[in-house]
């Protein structure tokens, strides 16, 4: 359920399918800078690399887990075109690698922490 969501959602660039089927009402996501809680603040959030790539590519290497924890390894790529969390478009491109924790609360997605090379990412 959870690649084939994500997958879903670049492919088809629909932020829609981030929604209460498959994740908590009270889902969250921890990056190094912020905490986004809420489904709705966690879809806007997402919806930023929609918005600010014109050619998102998002690639799971390998998902991996055990119990209600989950384990994934990602890629991200695309070109800067559009506003992404306030930044105005830089058309630069974009080749992130990073990991996301999970934890699943009743089948569906409760919480995500991303770790990636901000710095590489921001320059």
């Amino acid at each position: 359920m959870y690649s084939s969501v994500w997958e879903e959602v670049f492919k088809n660039r629909d932020i829609s399918l981030v929604n209460k089927d498959s994740f908590d009402s009270e889902v969250y996501v921890l990056t190094s800078a912020v905490k986004i809680s809420g489904i709705d603040a966690f879809r806007d959030y997402y919806n930023n690399y929609l918005t600010g790539f014109f050619d998102p590519e998002f690639k799971i290497i390998n998902v991996f887990g055990q119990g209600d924890r989950i384990v994934k390894h990602r890629n991200f790529k695309g070109t800067h075109d559009g506003v992404f969390v306030g930044t105005p478009a830089t058309n630069y491109k974009v080749d992130l690698y990073g990991t996301t924790l999970v934890t699943i609360k009743d089948g569906k997605v409760f919480q995500e922490e991303d770790f990636f090379d901000n710095h590489t990412f921001l320059t």
